[in-house]
């Protein structure tokens, strides 16, 4: 009797751990490196729809995107956010996302919105600028440039480092934004003027802001520099000491800056579509569009997500940025890149 009491309670015990839950599911979002959030904003997430969120970083936007094409048999992550309007059209002629119209939309500006099919939605955007040391310019008493016609004047000569486009998305940016101001018969020209102007050519940002830039550095030799608009307030943010006004500011002419806005995504394949759905929904939100500027130091594009103090008083946006169609970016990037290098690192 006794025996068959044991097993009795054994197998009872089998069932309720057979039966019992596993844990909440996982929804793996895949990432450029640049990304972050609050622990506390994705914990929120987490605790209101019982998920357990993994982020998988993978290099910049277009080493991402790469590992997105070449694995969308057998998806390794469920979102994937960073793809930029630099990149756009090749994800979207890859057919790695699933379409999905989410309600969060609305609150978004068309102008963001690039792919009609809503298969990438916009989550955030910054102005690629050039940005220059306030103190150089105050303490020789020249004015600070307006437009990329003044960049080719005698006064400015050896003044500017930019990033090569070739191993740089800042780089990247500031080539396109020749290109749509001087067109595709004129940038070039430009770019040899330029040279012509002593304008000094850095692999990477870290190097251009860290080590060229007279501003970050506090030694470096060029008083101008590709970055963003949103770098004044992140120096006042990362300021040893505290400040009261950013050492920075950026030039913000016509076509002098390139706007970049970065998407997220559902990958096709997906065994938590519902999970993703609600994700891109969060990405969408006010509580996580507030995060980002302090975060990653770009834009939210929601209508109704408030700015930081450190966004209203030290960063500025273009109110006429350098925009080209992704669909062109796409068809003639590399051969933009591949003329640059041409004439500027011979």
């Amino acid at each position: 009797m006794k025996q068959i009491q044991l097993t009795v309670l054994l197998l009872c015990a089998a069932l309720a751990c057979a039966c019992s839950p596993k844990g909440p599911p996982t929804l793996t979002v895949m990432t450029h490196d640049s990304f972050s959030a609050s622990e506390t904003v994705i914990r929120a997430f987490e605790q209101a729809n019982n998920v357990h969120v993994v982020f998988l970083k993978s290099g910049d936007a277009g080493a991402a995107l790469n590992k997105a094409i070449l694995s969308k048999g057998a998806p390794l992550a469920d979102v994937f956010y960073g793809v930029d309007n630099t990149f756009l059209s090749r994800a979207l002629e890859a057919g790695i996302y699933t379409p999905y119209d989410s309600p969060l939309l609305s609150r978004v500006p068309v102008e963001f919105r690039l792919d009609p099919q809503d298969r990438a939605l916009p989550v955030d955007y910054g102005d690629i600028c050039i940005n220059y040391d306030k103190a150089y310019f105050s303490a020789i008493a020249l004015r600070i440039p307006g437009s990329l016609e003044d960049l080719l004047k005698p006064e400015f000569k050896g003044l500017l480092v930019v990033e090569n486009p070739a191993t740089s998305s800042p780089g990247l940016g500031f080539l396109l934004a020749t290109v749509k101001h001087f067109g595709e018969k004129g940038y070039l020209d430009y770019w040899q003027s330029l040279r012509a102007n002593d304008v000094v050519i850095v692999d990477g940002w870290e190097t251009a802001y860290y080590t060229n830039f007279s501003a970050s550095s506090g030694h470096g030799p060029q008083p101008l520099a590709v970055s963003y608009s949103s770098s004044p307030a992140a120096e006042v943010v990362y300021a040893s000491s505290p400040i009261t006004d950013a050492p920075t500011a950026s030039i913000l002419g016509p076509d002098t800056c390139f706007r970049q806005v970065e998407f997220v995504g559902i990958l096709k394949g997906t065994k938590h579509l519902t999970l993703a759905r609600k994700f891109v929904d969060f990405m969408l939100s006010r509580q996580f569009q507030e995060d980002i500027p302090l975060q990653m130091f770009v834009y939210p594009v929601n209508v109704d997500a408030s700015l930081p103090k450190e966004f209203t008083l030290y960063a500025q946006t273009a109110a006429q940025p350098a925009m080209l169609d992704p669909a062109m970016i796409a068809a003639e990037r590399d051969k933009w890149i591949n003329e640059w290098t041409a004439i500027m690192t011979r």
